[in-house]
């Protein structure tokens, strides 16, 4: 619960200091006073929206920090474990602090027990410490979307809801992911049929490894082969021919030299070349014999390396790629054609996985209906129980599941909060049957029952008391603080005889000193608590009002004797 609660330099208070009790809380003061400030000062450290214009003028930044027991929450203790956000102390399982701290620029800064987390941490946080019921609550009421989820909480299946919610999502996205899939078959098995007629053509050129450049390398030297014979049979000739050849011309030169009867190192050295060329000649002259012997003139071979090529070019012009690139073309779309057959498969396996999760969403929603069926017979019973308190006799609430064929987000059911306030008037929605009096007391009954099911530490009701006066105040007030006896609550409220039902009491007062508005906050007891619930019933101290305060407190204290 909270504990404490520290404001600075925020919208009318310069600094407050305030210890909050179990129980029931009355906050009460003259309109304008500034009774939602503490409220506001709340919220802030629980995650709201944080504007520079709530810095208190001059003052350059705002400070709230609030301290929380959480002792007896063992689901808070989790989740800043969870979070590394637990003090390290003797009081790491008792204790948290809150705080925030906005500054002129805009800027806020937020810290759980000393450490900076973001907005999100602390509204996760702040859901689980406290409840927060506004003034404008009977507004939401008119809207379905709050009608279940107020069953919800009432029902304390929220979690099998989220649940509900989560499995939904995750069926769409599978049963969308199934119908395009399905819409694109007819086009895959098109593709498909031509990847396949593709692959099959290709398969028949048969185009193997290097095969290209081998035939290419080829086709030239085919095409070139009569005429390098002709010049084959030429070299041959001039090598070792029998007139004027290279070697009958060496031989010439090599036996004049040997006749020369001394030969210096030059001429030696003459005649070791000379017998070198030779050799080399006759070399020569057997490479080309090879040649001339192994070239084999066959212009079929021709016909068959030209078609060949002819074939793979023409299969490269139709594909639109490089006779290189046909490999790659093959394995590209032999890949495709898998993935393509594959996708069959998938479907089946995704449809799987889809039916399955609607089995499942099924089973949850399913299970939450009959949450919602037991709740509902209990909640409507409850509001109707507490309308008759507050003197709605002929006030029927109900609560219709209008069930449907398939689940949805929210489940099998719409839900609809409906009321008849008329003997035998069949019940309407809320926005088309209470009056403004009414709808409040609606609101607050509905919102007393549900407060009694939500496992929060705080409850906070927000002037929920608005269009309710006379005996029926009396009633709210004591719900409220029977509510205080479960948890802490804190009420802020205009009506003396809600306030006289508190177990603690603080006054907001407004002060002007020179050209300076402030805010205080005190605790009021005895006298000062009777003047101030006379105030709210008067609007003045009178004897009248201070006696009828003095018994509505007497009053108060006896109802909530144990008997």
């Amino acid at each position: 619960m909270l504990t404490h609660l520290s404001i600075h330099n925020f919208t009318l208070v310069k600094s407050l200091e305030l210890e909050i009790q179990p129980g029931m809380t009355a906050v009460t003061g003259e309109t304008g006073a500034g009774k939602s400030v503490l409220l506001e000062a709340i919220g802030l450290t629980l995650g709201d929206r944080a504007d520079a214009d709530r810095i208190r003028a001059g003052e350059q930044r705002a400070d709230i920090s609030a301290q929380f027991d959480v002792s007896q929450r063992p689901a808070v203790q989790q989740w800043l474990n969870d979070n590394d956000l637990s003090v390290d102390n003797e009081y790491a399982d008792k204790e948290c602090l809150v705080r925030r701290i906005i500054t002129q620029e805009g800027r806020s800064r937020a810290y759980i027990n000393g450490q900076p987390v973001t907005a999100s941490q602390l509204k996760a946080l702040g859901s689980q410490l406290i409840d927060l019921h506004s003034q404008h609550a009977h507004q939401g009421l008119l809207r379905k979307e709050t009608h279940v989820t107020l069953l919800d909480e009432f029902g304390q299946h929220t979690a099998l809801a989220h649940s509900v919610a989560k499995t939904w999502a995750t069926w769409k996205d599978l049963n969308s992911k199934c119908k395009i899939i399905d819409q694109t078959q007819a086009e895959n098995q098109e593709r498909l049929t031509l990847l396949e007629e593709q692959l099959h053509e290709l398969e028949l050129l048969n185009l193997q490894e290097n095969e290209l450049e081998a035939l290419e390398e080829e086709q030239k030297r085919l095409t070139t082969i009569e005429s390098t014979l002709h010049s084959s049979y030429q070299l041959a000739n001039l090598c070792a021919g029998e007139d004027h050849s290279i070697s009958g011309a060496l031989h010439n030169a090599l036996h004049i030299l040997s006749n020369i009867p001394y030969k210096d190192t030059h001429l030696s050295e003459a005649e070791s070349l000379l017998l070198n060329a030779q050799i080399q000649v006759q070399e020569a002259h057997q490479e080309i014999e090879r040649h001339i012997n192994f070239c084999d003139l066959s212009p079929e071979r021709l016909d068959f390396v030209e078609e060949r090529l002819s074939t793979i070019y023409e299969c490269a012009r139709k594909h639109r790629v490089q006779p290189h690139q046909l490999d790659q073309l093959t394995q590209e779309l032999a890949q495709e054609a898998t993935q393509l057959r594959d996708s069959d498969v998938n479907l089946e396996s995704l449809t799987k996985k889809t039916q399955l999760c609607y089995e499942e969403l099924t089973l949850q929603a399913s299970k939450l209906s009959k949450k919602r069926e037991a709740a509902q017979k209990h909640l409507s019973k409850s509001v109707n129980q507490l309308l008759k308190e507050m003197n709605m006799m002929n006030a029927q609430f109900e609560i219709t599941l209008n069930h449907q064929d398939t689940p949805g987000k929210e489940g099998l059911e719409e839900i609809e909060f409906l009321v008849s306030t008329n003997p035998g008037a069949a019940a309407r929605p809320l926005a088309k049957v209470a009056s403004g009096g009414e709808l409040s007391r609606i609101s607050l009954a509905i919102q007393v029952v549900t407060a009694n099911a939500v496992q929060v530490p705080t409850i906070i009701f927000d002037e929920v008391d608005v269009g309710i006066g006379g005996a029926t105040a009396h009633v709210v007030g004591h719900l409220l603080r029977r509510l205080g006896d479960r948890t802490q609550v804190l009420c802020v409220t205009h009506l003396g005889q809600v306030a006289a039902k508190a177990h603690h009491h603080l006054r907001v007062s407004k002060h002007q000193v020179r050209q300076s508005t402030t805010s205080t906050l005190e605790s009021l007891q005895g006298d000062t608590k009777v003047t101030e619930i006379a105030r709210m019933l008067s609007g003045n101290e009178t004897e009248q009002s201070l006696a009828h305060a003095r018994e509505m407190l007497e009053l108060a204290e006896y109802q909530s004797r144990p008997n």
